[in-house]
């Protein structure tokens, strides 16, 4: 982190309360990729309850991909114990919530939103009503203000320009105070100034490539 966005941070860090600071830091976090997550974890659990934290990883599959939340959720099965399956709310209650968070997150923007991403494709359209903002962001445990927040950290720190811009519109549009939006934002920009995480090695990928082709007797 510079020097300059480290007391953009610190002067800012006042404005979340605990809780939410600790959800907002894991989210940029897991923006980022980083691969300590055993550490990541223990410190968002300093300041955040289990229910919270799990959320937070499951609502990055969105943004992140199933393989970086799987090997996260590996490590937090490690500290935790699993959940209890939540009961499925079906397929219409999924489609009517998840239509009405994105039309209050995007505001006047929905419409061209939807005939944007259907344009595009109109299965992932559906996809991002069902699955998106009915399945995963609708879930009661965290409230929209705070779920907005953790994504505008994330999409910060990963360099999603379009959607950031998208979702520091959507944080406003659901009730956050614009300070917190800005502290959401400097926190995900200052875990994008940490080092890339080192890329893999080749050689260690070949390897198990080679490995996978004795178990399997492939030539």
């Amino acid at each position: 982190m510079s020097p300059g966005r480290a007391r953009i941070v610190n002067a800012i860090a006042d404005g979340l309360g605990v809780e939410a600071l600790s959800l907002v830091r894991l989210s940029a976090k897991l923006g980022g990729g980083r691969e300590d997550w055993a550490a990541c974890l223990r410190e968002a659990r300093a300041g955040a309850t289990d229910v919270a934290i799990e959320e937070i990883i499951l609502q990055s599959y969105l943004f992140v991909g199933f393989p970086r939340v799987l090997n996260v959720l590996g490590t937090w099965r490690q500290i935790v114990e699993p959940p209890t399956a939540s009961a499925d709310p079906g397929l219409e209650s999924r489609r009517k919530g998840g239509e009405a968070l994105c039309r209050r997150i995007y505001g006047p923007a929905y419409e061209r939103l939807r005939a944007h991403v259907a344009a595009l494709n109109p299965d992932l359209d559906r996809w991002m009503i069902e699955e998106g903002y009915g399945k995963t962001l609708s879930r009661p445990s965290l409230g929209p203000i705070l779920r907005e927040l953790c994504v505008v950290a994330l999409l910060a720190t990963a360099g999603h320009e379009p959607q950031l811009r998208s979702h520091l519109r959507g944080a406003l549009n659901v009730g956050a105070a614009a300070a917190h939006v800005a502290e959401a934002l400097e926190i995900g920009l200052a875990e994008a100034d940490r080092p890339a995480v080192a890329r893999p090695d080749p050689v260690v990928l070949r390897e198990a490539w080679a490995e996978v082709r004795v178990k399997a007797r492939v030539d």
